[in-house]
């Protein structure tokens, strides 16, 4: 008798009972989220960005639980986390939507829904811009274009300083619009998203 939950909470069972495929709550997508595993799944989908076998996803899970090598883990330790996958987690994100699961075949991709969740995890993929490095470069330059000059190293020296300033103006002004740009498409790629969470 196998001592895995393999019931689904109400509130993943409620939305495998739905049609609407493109709306999760935050309630599932907090459920899925709070086993370690899960996210493991994702992020080596989301690393993967392709489909993968049961077998490598769990062996690749358990060395990361293990903290060893894949070659390195013993058959018991495989074995315990391809069971979890296979009864339990992935079944219950095939039925929100996050995960393509064919129990039958052992294979596993990404979702539809896979992009409502991985908003909250903390992965190289989706991690912040680095603005800020873009304007200290530009500063650095700026400051060392105008220092030049000011010295009179002879290629600068010969430009009016008000000109060489007015081209660092600029180019914090294109870097500015750049940045706003960025964050109003990233705004409503996010507000997308908001908006298929009940």
């Amino acid at each position: 008798m196998s001592s895995i939950d393999t019931s689904l909470p109400d509130e993943i069972a409620s939305v495998a009972d739905t049609d609407e495929d493109e709306r999760l709550s935050k309630d599932v997508i907090f459920e899925l989220l709070k086993n370690r595993r899960r996210r493991e799944v994702l992020a080596y989908l989301l690393e993967a960005d392709d489909t993968v076998t049961l077998g490598e996803l769990a062996e690749q899970i358990a060395a990361w639980e293990n903290d060893l090598e894949v070659n390195a883990l013993s058959s018991d330790q495989r074995k315990r986390v391809y069971v979890a996958l296979y009864q339990t987690h992935l079944p219950k994100m095939d039925d929100a939507g996050i995960v393509e699961y064919d129990q039958d075949r052992g294979l596993i991709s990404l979702a539809d829904n896979a992009d409502l969740l991985m908003m909250y995890l903390d992965t190289d993929t989706h991690r912040q811009d680095r603005w800020d490095r873009w304007y200290a470069g530009l500063s650095i330059v700026g400051a060392t274009v105008l220092g030049a000059a000011l010295v009179g190293v002879p290629l600068l020296s010969s430009v009016p300083t008000v000109g060489l300033a007015g081209i660092v103006v600029a180019a914090f002004c294109c870097l500015s619009t750049a940045h706003l740009v960025r964050n109003r498409t990233q705004e409503r790629n996010v507000d997308g998203k908001l908006s298929r969470i009940e």
